[in-house]
């Protein structure tokens, strides 16, 4: 039996500073890097996700779905063997929410708006 592939992936927040890197198997589930994120999230941001549910993850501009594994998420062409893959990190606490459904955050100087009907992310 081949040994499991790692990936090594860094998670960057909205203020442009990051989590990690750490090493995951390619089973890993997206939902296992947001508990990660949680639970390793830094003390002193103003912004702090109180459960897994709070999170989303990017890569690669999609979203990442909670049951789909490390291995399912990678992109091949946008990789160097050997890197650090970068997943942005959104937190959409429950108050955030408004009633259109859409959300506003700042992902590393860069204001960016999500529709969550659509699960598209645009500039604005």
């Amino acid at each position: 039996m081949p040994d499991e592939e790692l990936i090594d992936i860094k998670f960057r927040l909205y203020d442009g500073s990051d989590i990690g890197p750490f090493r995951y198997s390619s089973a890993s589930t997206v939902d296992m890097l947001k508990q990660r994120i949680v639970s390793d999230w830094p003390k002193g941001k103003t912004i702090v996700p109180k459960a897994v549910t709070e999170i989303k993850l990017i890569s690669s501009g999609k979203i990442l779905e909670n049951n789909k594994t490390v291995g399912q998420c990678k992109i091949p062409y946008g990789e160097v063997p050997g890197g650090v893959i970068i997943m942005h990190v959104v937190v959409q606490p429950s108050l955030a929410k408004t009633k259109t459904g859409n959300y506003i955050f700042i992902l590393t100087n860069c204001s960016i708006c999500m529709n969550s009907k659509q699960n598209q992310f645009m500039c604005c």
